[in-house]
């Protein structure tokens, strides 16, 4: 037993700088869990989503975090990344550029955060949006990892890319409610130019 303690304490002597980082890394984890975690959840409760995708923010939320933990105590002890550097930063450029760019499916998991933190797109706003010369509008009935979903007056439900809603203008709660889709022209006409272009 006294050789088993021998080689440990030898081994914890050797080794104190990474005992240290990690205590201090496992810390973080255990502040961010309680502090940071806490909060996101505080938030999804005051957008008033529904029970399943607050789950889901806190879960994505905690992966995420777990996830960076790993990787920062991997590096803590020496893993060798070198054959993989130019694997690894090539796929971490090609994600960062994939969340964040408007043309990718990930960035709209990365809106999502973004709405999550906005009062203006808590569920049961009214939105209109403007795209180019279309609109389209709703109550706000759910906002969940890859879409906005818009309740219309007419009972038709729209489901909308998340990055899309932060890149597109917004009006929110407008005075008048228009129809659930359509073009922004029309609005603009009188009812006797409307007439005659039906009848055309």
């Amino acid at each position: 037993m006294n050789e088993v303690f021998t080689r440990f304490t030898d081994w914890a002597i050797l080794y104190i700088p990474n005992l240290i980082l990690t205590a201090l890394v496992l810390i973080i984890f255990l502040l961010v869990n309680r502090l940071l975690l806490p909060r996101v959840e505080k938030l999804a409760k005051n957008s008033k989503l529904n029970e399943e995708a607050r789950k889901k923010t806190y879960h994505t939320a905690r992966l995420l975090a777990g996830i960076l933990t790993v990787a920062v105590l991997l590096l803590v002890w020496g893993v060798d990344f070198s054959g993989l550097i130019v694997l690894s930063t090539s796929i971490i450029a090609l994600t960062g550029v994939a969340l964040f760019a408007s043309w990718s499916l990930l960035s709209n998991i990365t809106s999502y955060f973004v709405l999550l933190f906005q009062k203006s797109y808590s569920k049961g706003n009214f939105i209109r949006i403007m795209d180019g010369d279309n609109y389209m509008e709703g109550y706000i009935t759910d906002i969940n990892l890859f879409a906005t979903r818009l309740l219309t007056k007419d009972n038709e439900e729209i489901a909308y890319p998340n990055n899309l809603v932060l890149t597109r203008p917004i009006i929110i709660n407008p005075k008048q409610h228009w129809q659930g889709i359509g073009k922004t022209s029309d609005k603009n006409q009188t009812p006797e130019n409307q007439v005659q272009n039906q009848k055309n």
